[in-house]
C-alpha cells in the first residue's frame, strides 16, 4: 500500500463519521422508545412562522383517542358549502414516545384552558404511536383536556403539507377560514404560542 493511500482512506472515514452524526442532529425522539435512537423523527428548533399568503388546510378528519368522528373543517367552517367563519383551531402533532411533546404538553393545555372561552379549539394528531393504550396513558398524565385525532398510520398527519411528516412534535394555527396562518416547527412554549393565538383571533 502506497504512503498516500493511508491518509486518503483515513480522510474519506472521518468525512463518512461526520455525514452519519448529521444525519442524526437534532433528532428528539422515536417510536422505539429511545431518545435519538431514530432518525426517520427529526424536530426542528420551534421557531415559528406567520404566514400572509394562506392555502386551505386539509379536510382531515378521523377518529379520537375516546372514539369519536372528529373533523378539523366542521371546526373552522371551511366544509364545502359553508358561509359563515369557523373557529380558530390549533392544530398540534405529537406522540407518546416524544420526550419534546411530554416538555410540551403543560403549556398547551393550559393555553387551551384559558383561550376556550375566546372560541378556540384544540386539536392534537397523536401520529404513529405505540397504540391507543400509550396515548391515553399520556393524556391522562398531562390531563389533556382537548381531543386527539389517532393517526396510527400516519395518514392524517401526511395530509398537512406544510409538516413535514417527520417533524413531531409540530404545531399550526388555523385560520377563521381554515387556513394555515401559523406554523411550528418542533416543540413550542407557552410564551411563544400564546401571543400568536392573539393574533389570529384578533384577525376578521
Amino acid at each position: 500500500m502506497s504512503s498516500l493511500a493511508m491518509p486518503v482512506r483515513a480522510l474519506a472515514g472521518a468525512a463518512m463519521s461526520a455525514m452519519l452524526l448529521a444525519g442524526c442532529a437534532g433528532t428528539n425522539s422515536s417510536p422505539t422508545g429511545t431518545d435519538g435512537g431514530d432518525n426517520r423523527f427529526v424536530a426542528g428548533d420551534g421557531s415559528s412562522q406567520l404566514i400572509k399568503d394562506r392555502k386551505p388546510g386539509p379536510q382531515a378528519k378521523g377518529t379520537t383517542l375516546d372514539g369519536k368522528s372528529l373533523s378539523l373543517a366542521d371546526l373552522t367552517g371551511s366544509s364545502p358549502g359553508a358561509n359563515t367563519a369557523g373557529k380558530v383551531v390549533v392544530v398540534n402533532f405529537w406522540a407518546s414516545w416524544c420526550a419534546p411533546c411530554r416538555g410540551e404538553a403543560p403549556a398547551l393545555e393550559k393555553l387551551y384552558e384559558e383561550n376556550k372561552a375566546k372560541g378556540v379549539e384544540f386539536v392534537g394528531i397523536d401520529t404513529r404511536d405505540y397504540g391507543k393504550e400509550a396515548a391515553q396513558a399520556f393524556e391522562r398524565t398531562f390531563k389533556i383536556g382537548y381531543p386527539s385525532i389517532f393517526d396510527s398510520d400516519g395518514q392524517v398527519t401526511l395530509a398537512f403539507r406544510v409538516v413535514p411528516p417527520s417533524a413531531v412534535p409540530s404545531t399550526l394555527i388555523l385560520d377563521k377560514h381554515g387556513r394555515v396562518a401559523v406554523r411550528i416547527i418542533g416543540s413550542t412554549t407557552y410564551s411563544r404560542l400564546g401571543p400568536l393565538i392573539d393574533k389570529v383571533v384578533a384577525e376578521k
